[in-house]
């Protein structure tokens, strides 16, 4: 009998371990810039099976991203490419104070076919009649194409393109268009130029000259687990994710 209840006892332990670690593991809902898709979702299985958290990524333009929080869309966590968009969801008090860090940063290129010879060898020859479509990031509501119009109307070159633009919803959408012969040109981050083998970078813009491109994280307020939405975004910060992020071509963040 003695045998018995030691048995039942350790057995009752067992299964209260396991659900006390099932109550601790979280599903987190991660809304982050379309540019990072490869990235964490390398990332993914192996937060999970380190914490038991499991991670859902919702992946477009930030400036979607954005809108979709602020009408109430369930978030636990937002990845910007961008501090703008951030910068709106703070003042509009949608953040959980404290959690927001910049952990990544990025440079732009201009990206053509990889199977054809390059139309263009400067952003200046985005002008020749010989490009007939560019393709950016619609500037209202992506940021890579709110940073490509920066540096290109520094350029004096935005305005006169105008008429050969073709504007789309993210950047992966003007990688997309390039790869398959809908733009002859258009300018994506360099991070995701290096994951297609059907472009090839044409133009890079240094880093000291183009626009400031960094991704901040932050715990939505409304979020349904912030303790483990505050774990998640400070180990983004960490040298296990950080290791992953420049495989694929990210910058750590500036001073």
């Amino acid at each position: 009998m003695k045998r018995i209840l030691t048995l039942t006892l350790a057995l009752a332990l067992a299964l209260s371990g396991l659900a006390t670690t099932a109550a601790r593991a979280a599903d987190l809902t991660v809304f982050a810039a379309a540019s990072l898709s490869d990235a964490l979702n390398e990332l993914a299985p192996g937060y999970a099976k380190a914490t038991g958290d499991k991670l859902r990524f919702n992946l477009a333009s930030s400036g979607a991203l954005t809108r979709q929080i602020r009408e109430g869309a369930p978030a636990d966590v937002i990845i910007s490419a961008d501090e703008l968009r951030v910068d709106q969801l703070e003042n509009g008090g949608l953040l959980l104070p404290g959690t927001r860090k910049t952990i990544l940063a990025n440079t732009l290129v201009l990206v053509v076919a990889a199977d054809r010879p390059a139309p263009v060898a400067a952003m200046s020859d985005l002008a020749s009649p010989a490009v007939r479509r560019v393709a950016f990031g619609d500037p209202a509501t992506v940021p890579v194409g709110t940073y490509s119009k920066e540096y290109l109307g520094k350029l004096g070159l935005w305005d006169g393109l105008q008429a050969k633009t073709v504007f789309l919803d993210n950047v992966r959408a003007v990688l997309a268009a390039v790869e398959a012969g809908n733009a002859d040109a258009g300018i994506v981050y360099k991070t995701d130029a290096l994951i297609s083998q059907k472009v090839k970078i044409a133009v890079e813009v240094p880093l000291a000259e183009g626009p400031s491109i960094t991704y901040p994280v932050a715990v939505v307020k409304a979020g349904k687990s912030p303790e483990a939405a505050k774990r998640f975004a400070a180990w983004l910060a960490g040298s296990e994710a950080q290791a992953v992020f420049a495989k694929y071509g990210f910058l750590p963040p500036g001073p």
